[in-house]
């Protein structure tokens, strides 16, 4: 090998470890279960409104990302002045979109994702028989969120960075952008961790979240 090449393999080294870094900059990492937060006397509650909130998610494969959205149907936050002590909300499963896609091919994914489709019941999220999913506040810290994420019956603790405003009627919470491995919640369809697929057909396990979510008093 020449003197020429191995320059070569050092800068492609060097640049896959750069955007493995930032790729990986806000990659949860689950961990067991934490008691949810209690909040104090003092606390204010607010409601989240669900017609103006949203989780974006993506989901990659070698060929493509896959974009869309899931809606909130229930939750609140309690507030003491400008600091969330507590909160939880339900996440309704039913309600994902493909947003990358149209027409038939958006709606065969979402059928897929959903398993909806005899057969793909248990590929990925299965809403008929998990309906809904659940974030619950365990801590907050530095603006670094800590919850439990329940998904199909599993529940795991995560950690996100987070930014908060607030106003006279309510508040706004926006997470950046993080990464969670599906396969801490049993997912596992497509993995190449988990089967025979190789690289270049499987379906990555990382899925990317990110939080919008409006409280009002």
């Amino acid at each position: 090998m020449n003197t020429q090449s191995i320059k070569l393999m050092g800068m492609a080294a060097i640049v896959a470890f750069t955007m493995s870094c930032k790729d990986a900059q806000n990659e949860v990492e689950a961990t067991a279960a934490e008691a949810q937060s209690e909040a104090t006397m003092a606390a204010v509650t607010y409601k989240i409104d669900t017609a103006a909130s949203s989780i974006a998610w993506v989901g990659s494969k070698p060929t493509a990302d896959h974009t869309g959205t899931l809606a909130l149907s229930s939750g609140m936050v309690k507030v003491n002045g400008t600091t969330v002590e507590s909160g939880e909300f339900t996440i309704d499963m039913k309600s994902m979109t493909v947003t990358d896609l149209e027409g038939k091919g958006a709606m065969k994914l979402k059928n897929h994702l959903s398993g909806t489709v005899e057969g793909t019941e248990t590929d990925f999220f299965n809403v008929n028989k998990y309906p809904t999913a659940k974030f619950a506040v365990t801590g907050l810290e530095n603006n670094m969120l800590s919850g439990n994420l329940t998904m199909k019956d599993v529940t795991k603790n995560v950690t996100f960075p987070v930014t908060f405003s607030f106003g006279a009627d309510g508040m706004k919470m926006t997470s950046e952008e993080f990464t969670i491995n599906r396969t801490d919640w049993g997912i596992k369809y497509g993995s190449q961790a988990f089967s025979d697929k190789i690289l270049d057909s499987a379906i990555a396990d990382d899925i990317k979240l990110t939080i919008n979510l409006v409280a009002i008093k």
